[in-house]
């Protein structure tokens, strides 16, 4: 039996690295796609001393459409993808007091964590809806399920993704093909712990941070998911059904409890693209 192969964007650091490890103890075939050269390098060697099977990298940027169909045939055409996860994020948000989010920040947001998840997935989708097998997992955000004051455009971002992924799920299942979505909480990343890579300790992301988790715990929840095939992964589950509840709740109520959990959630570093 061949091993499965399996295509991560955003995998040089986070979420998206610690699964690409967990699929490599099972001997996985990897194809690692992100920006950073350097760092999808050192987790192409890591994931290669854990035992995939194969890996391969491709330096891209989800934001480049065209880049990413190159990257996604390639994948294809070096093996029939089995799991494609669409993983690659920033966040961006509030300080106290501030009350408007950069304007190029926010569409650096939505073109990195909604078109981006579109640039993934197009490419992808008819080779295997026509092959009739595979997995597509979008890793989306609690800041999906319910939108925060202190971070309006990635809370709405997230929710797009959240449609997005529902809305795919119908389509694909027609044609063989699985949609799960993955809804993570906190996890010690660096988009988590600082929204702003490599930024001073005072400017990193302050807030209440319940249910905290490890990369590599997160990881092998998804992992486990996927195996199962389920249409939502979300750990910690606790938060999940709790801003589920929220929804049911009188709107003020929720704003005006939100409004009391501190929070500082520094600007992303992206911007905009020029034209």
């Amino acid at each position: 039996m061949s091993a499965k192969h399996v295509v991560l964007t955003g995998a040089s650091s986070g979420i998206g690295r610690a699964l690409a490890l967990r699929y490599a103890r099972e001997h996985a075939r990897l194809t690692l796609l992100g920006r950073d050269a350097v760092r999808l390098q050192a987790a192409s060697d890591e994931c290669r001393t854990q035992g995939a099977a194969e890996v391969s990298i491709s330096p891209v940027d989800v934001q480049d459409r065209v880049g990413m169909a190159r990257a996604i045939a390639a994948a294809f055409a070096a093996a029939p993808i089995d799991v494609l996860v669409a993983n690659a994020g920033v966040a961006t948000g509030l300080s106290p007091g501030q009350i408007l989010e950069s304007p190029d920040s926010v569409r650096a947001t939505f073109a990195i964590n909604v078109s981006g998840v579109f640039n993934t997935v197009e490419p992808a989708l008819l080779p295997m809806t026509g092959r009739g097998s595979g997995m597509i997992a979008i890793v989306g955000s609690m800041a999906g399920v319910r939108g925060l004051p202190h971070s309006p455009a990635y809370c709405a971002s997230k929710a797009a993704v959240h449609s997005y992924a529902e809305s795919l799920r119908g389509v694909a299942a027609r044609h063989g093909v699985d949609v799960s979505l993955i809804v993570p909480g906190f996890v010690r990343t660096p988009m988590s712990q600082r929204t702003i890579v490599r930024t001073p300790i005072s400017q990193r992301t302050k807030s209440w941070q319940p249910g905290l988790m490890e990369p590599a715990e997160f990881a092998e929840i998804v992992w486990s998911g996927l195996e199962r095939r389920k249409t939502v992964i979300a750990a910690p589950l606790y938060m999940y059904y709790a801003l589920r509840f929220f929804t049911f709740l009188p709107p003020r109520l929720v704003d005006w409890f939100a409004n009391r959990v501190a929070a500082t959630v520094p600007e992303t570093a992206e911007r905009e693209a020029a034209e």
